[in-house]
Order: C-alpha cells, then sequence, then structure tokens
C-alpha cells in the first residue's frame, strides 16, 4: 500500500511540475512595444515585410518611465540598414510617451 502511495505521490508531483512550465510562461513585458515599432517599420517600409526584431534593451530614465530599444534589418535604395526604434513608456500606466525613429546605413 505504501509503494502505491509513494509512486502516486512521485507521479502527481512530475505531472504537476510539467504543467507549471506552461503556467509560468509569461510574455516579455516589451512585446506591447515591440509590436507597436514593427507596425511603425512596416508603414515606413512598406516594401519590406518585417515580422522580426532583436530588443536591445531597456534603460530607465526615471522611476516611472523607461526607453525601449529595437533594432531592425531592412533595405533602404536597395542597400542594407538597419533601422532603430526607441520607445519611451511609463510603467505604471502602460502608457506610451514617444517613439523615435532612426536610420543607418550599412557598407
Amino acid at each position: 500500500m505504501k509503494k502505491y502511495f509513494f509512486a502516486i505521490t512521485v507521479f502527481l508531483i512530475l505531472l504537476m511540475g510539467i504543467q507549471g512550465g506552461d503556467i509560468n510562461a509569461q510574455t516579455p513585458d516589451y512585446e506591447k512595444y515591440g509590436k507597436i515599432a514593427t507596425a511603425v517599420i512596416n508603414e515606413e517600409f512598406p516594401d519590406e515585410t518585417v515580422r522580426n526584431y532583436k530588443y536591445t534593451g531597456r534603460k530607465q530614465i526615471d522611476d516611472r518611465q523607461v526607453l525601449d530599444s529595437f533594432q531592425y534589418k531592412v533595405r533602404v535604395n536597395r542597400k542594407p540598414a538597419i533601422i532603430t526604434v526607441q520607445v519611451a513608456h511609463d510603467v505604471k500606466s502602460d502608457r506610451l510617451l514617444s517613439l523615435s525613429v532612426t536610420e543607418q546605413l550599412q557598407q
């Protein structure tokens, strides 16, 4: 009886551990602003089909505001370019404050 109870207990613990990974999986908090930045890039470069970005990090502006940066590889006049989109937002209210786009041509 004890062996049977022990086996069931181990099985349930393992089952909960496997399911717990899915429950704890969360989207990154910058994902919302990455989607906004991607929409801006798609609008600015309609000939490019941009879906992926490289998240280059976050800078703390003050206790409420942060600046998230995203990089995109696109072509400008048939030349490769890296476009950086910086999104300032309020982490407390989750509101967009400003958005800037800079372009750097590659050789």
